[in-house]
């Protein structure tokens, strides 16, 4: 679960930097729910390993975290939050 997470993160990032060009940022409406789906992945291979064992979950976690503030933020800037 954390490497499906890790690789989903790195995915949602790339995706991120397609949707922050210009004219491209309805794409961020793809991309924040794709983040999710792979946060929620690496909340439960954080909940599924040990404690020692979870550091690619996080790494997954705290990508798409980022992923997602990042287009909730520029929707916000570019008016596409009502």
């Amino acid at each position: 679960m954390g490497l499906i997470s890790l690789i989903w993160g790195i995915v949602a990032m790339v995706l991120m930097v397609f949707a922050l060009i210009p004219l491209l940022g309805w794409a961020n409406w793809m991309v924040i729910p794709f983040a999710a789906v792979g946060a929620i992945i690496a909340a439960m291979g954080i909940m599924m390993s040990s404690a020692g064992k979870n550091g690619r979950a996080k790494a997954g976690l705290v990508l798409n975290g980022i992923v997602i503030l990042v287009g909730i933020f520029r929707l916000s800037l570019g008016g596409g939050i009502i």
